[in-house]
């Protein structure tokens, strides 16, 4: 139910149009969001007992970087950096495609990268504190999210708030992301097909609807299936996305913009200069056409592997 209801209003938001729909009740949830995790944040540093967990999150322990591998730690960190950005599957890029002139986009992406970075710190804040403080340990991936923190909060003082309000975040949070996602899948199919804006929302509608079920049932009827490497349907399909779509797209963006087979660097960094802000400079050419490709290559395959 809760899944049918995400998915139509996030296709209901869509359908209003971008500036009416999409941007104007994003800007409400990401200011209501922000409040939020600062509070919880600041919450989470004065529980008893969560001191260790600032160490364990604040702190580096190289000794266990090298034990689990200074290059798949590597690997997860730029991983995470596709996940969080979106920056593969056409979500932050759909949005970029619907900017003015105003400001450069170099400037845009510096102010996006710093905020969602802070954004990040403040998540890490709320949850390791928690975990030690608790005698919880923290999972890695969606687990962490549905099985371990609502151990936290059942022991928590004002649990029932702290979890209520925890969750409201972490649906803000996830409506900003589908919302982007469906806008991309909109707009393609309107670019691609010529549909219009109300059958384009229909029709994905209905595919994601059929798509997401599996989902759904991941955690219980379909609980005892596993594919990749043992995961089940959620973690699969989080891998899939983190460690094949994101960097694969991010890649195929890439070479996109700096090789003559699409775009050219040179259209390429006439459109990121435009407006006022900070400039792209025009040495970082050999960086984009040869190390940054090769870099993004090596992620994918580690990720893979």
């Amino acid at each position: 139910i809760f899944m049918a209801l995400t998915v139509f209003l996030g296709f209901l938001v869509c359908g209003l149009g971008l500036h009416n729909g999409v941007e104007r009740i994003t800007k409400v949830m990401m200011s209501c969001l922000l409040i939020l995790i600062v509070v919880l944040a600041l919450h989470s540093l004065f529980l008893k007992g969560g001191e260790p967990g600032l160490a364990f999150y604040l702190l580096p322990d190289w000794d266990r970087a090298v034990e689990a591998g200074l290059g798949n730690v590597a690997a997860a960190a730029m991983n995470q950096a596709f996940f969080t950005l979106s920056l593969g599957i056409g979500a932050l890029e759909i949005f970029g495609s619907y900017m003015t002139d105003d400001f450069t986009l170099t400037g845009e992406a510096v102010r996006i990268t710093a905020l969602d970075t802070f954004v990040a710190l403040l998540s890490g804040l709320i949850i390791f504190p928690a975990c030690f403080a608790y005698n919880v340990h923290p999972d890695q991936g969606p687990s962490l999210i549905f099985i371990t923190l609502p151990k936290i909060f059942t022991d928590m003082t004002a649990g029932r708030l702290w979890g209520t309000l925890f969750f409201v975040f972490m649906t803000f949070a996830s409506f900003s992301t589908v919302t982007a996602v469906f806008e991309n899948l909109i707009a393609c199919a309107m670019d691609n097909f010529g549909w219009s804006r109300k059958k384009s929302v229909l029709v994905n509608l209905a595919i994601v609807f059929f798509f997401s079920i599996p989902c759904v049932l991941g955690y219980n009827v379909l609980s005892g299936m596993h594919f990749i490497g043992g995961r089940d349907v959620l973690d699969s399909e989080d891998f899939l996305v983190s460690n094949l779509l994101l960097p694969g797209g991010a890649l195929v963006y890439l070479l996109f913009c700096v090789t003559r087979f699409g775009w050219g660097f040179d259209n390429y960094i006439k459109e990121v200069n435009k407006g006022s802000g900070m400039k792209m400079p025009r040495w970082m050419k050999p960086y984009f056409q040869f190390i940054l490709p090769v870099l993004i290559l090596v992620i994918l395959i580690r990720g893979l592997m």
